[in-house]
């Protein structure tokens, strides 16, 4: 191990020790990590092997978007604007160079008068040719006029949500033609910085890595160990599914991801336009079981955008399942039931019992390993809580399989753009009339 005196690399905002001219590493003793590089899993892993330093990284994006543009998604809620970590992501944003479009969805603007207060927020946002993002009012009389005619089409973008304002923005990005990669984060990140968008964005970006889908991880703890769902849901659902059915492609490719629940994700505006959206929390299971359909797995996968994380935290809600954790769980089951579903796995009641069972196992173990990685760091942790929070799950589980029984279809996905192109060819121009409407 190379032990190395730090010193701050001019201009960057980062650390860098010397190490006379060898590779150098973060060390964990002083300051710094011994950075992982393993590979597991199917596909591609990226990690954060020190800090290259921000410009370089910057520069480098701003070359290559010139023949690949870059839009950025941002799926926003008008609640949203008077918080710290929307003004702490829009002050790092400023600074950013490399974006040929900026598309803001906005959610739970009821009034001209909330989506102004929107407009206003973002005023002094720009792309790199000086452009103010475009906004979605996605309860605008105009906007909702469209969603009659997609309805009326047997087209139904479902009920508001983060689905249907990233399903919006995408089309935004398809109907105007000016972008080639599509990069998504949330709005709720409190530490935001802008290397994560850098980061996100590169393995799309650069024609050398020749990937089409790219998903963020990251860690995530402060006072606690944080992540729960994925930790303690996602991870244990996969691994209970494995030993009740063996080995599976599907599984392989989603247990491949560390967090595949993150919001964060990149890809080319072609794989966009082909990958239907669940409108609900499915989201983010429902479009990485698109990606696996659509991408080859050489051309997938995932990069560590930041050492912490840190975003707005869900009550469990165990006792309500309508909200909370609790309903996140419950789509996110229901999303991959229905995913293994449609590859041949056969879902009844008595199945339902044997995965219920195993997930149970699982996860108590994990909160066990969990328990024990929390004490040698120093991290508090309330076992109580951790099982409180998988015997809930374990419910929203079983409800999910419950509902899927009764009604193997549920509610549909939002169709992909492809479609709602060859069904009403002029959707998409008339969509940016709308938009621009709005704007005025």
């Amino acid at each position: 191990m190379i032990f190395a005196k730090a010193e701050t690399q001019s201009g960057s905002g980062s650390v860098r020790p010397k190490t006379c001219g060898v590779e150098w590493l973060r060390v964990g003793c002083q300051g710094f990590r011994v950075s992982d590089f393993h590979q597991t899993g199917v596909i591609s892993t990226l990690h954060r092997l020190g800090h290259r330093g921000l410009r370089p990284l910057e520069e480098e994006l701003r070359r290559h978007a010139e023949a690949r543009p870059i839009a950025l998604l941002l799926p926003c809620l008008h609640s949203e604007i008077g918080g710290i970590a929307l003004k702490g992501i829009l002050d790092q944003l400023k600074s950013v160079h490399y974006l040929s479009q900026i598309i803001v969805s906005v959610d739970g603007a009821p009034s001209r008068a909330a989506f102004e207060e929107v407009r206003a927020f973002f005023a002094e946002l720009r792309t790199t040719s000086g452009e103010p993002p475009t906004l979605i009012w996605n309860d605008s009389p105009g906007v909702r006029g469209l969603y009659r005619t997609l309805a009326d089409e047997g087209l139904d973008p479902g009920p508001p949500g983060k689905g249907r304002g990233v399903w919006m923005a995408l089309g935004v990005v398809i109907a105007s033609a000016r972008a080639r990669v599509i990069a998504l984060h949330d709005c709720d990140i409190r530490d935001y910085d802008r290397e994560l968008l850098a980061r996100l964005c590169y393995p799309i970006v650069n024609p050398n890595t020749n990937y089409e889908f790219a998903k963020g991880y990251y860690a995530r703890f402060a006072d606690r160990l944080y992540g729960r769902v994925t930790r303690l849901f996602m991870t244990p659902f996969l691994r209970a599914m494995k030993s009740v059915l063996g080995r599976h492609p599907l599984l392989d490719f989603l247990d491949s991801f560390r967090f595949p629940l993150a919001g964060e994700c990149a890809m080319t505006t072609d794989l966009a336009r082909s990958i239907r959206v669940p409108s609900d929390w499915g989201l983010e299971v429902g479009i990485l079981a698109e990606v696996y359909r659509s991408c080859s797995l050489k051309r997938v996968c995932q990069v560590e955008l930041v050492e912490n994380y840190d975003h707005k935290h869900r009550a469990l809600s165990e006792h309500d399942a309508s909200t909370g954790l609790h309903r996140m769980v419950a789509d996110i089951g229901a999303s991959l039931i229905r995913n293994l579903a449609s590859f041949g796995v056969e879902f009844d009641a008595g199945f339902l019992n044997t995965l219920t069972a195993a997930y149970m196992r699982l996860a108590q173990d994990a909160v066990a390993r969990y328990h024990d990685d929390a004490a040698l760091n120093g991290i508090p942790f309330d076992r109580h809580e951790e099982e409180l929070a998988v015997e809930t799950f374990q419910g929203a589980l079983r409800a999910a399989g419950l509902d899927f029984v009764r009604d193997p279809m549920g509610a549909p996905q939002i169709p992909n753009w492809n479609r709602v192109s060859s069904a009403l060819p002029e959707f998409l121009p008339e969509f940016l009339s709308v938009i621009e409407a709005d704007a005025r």
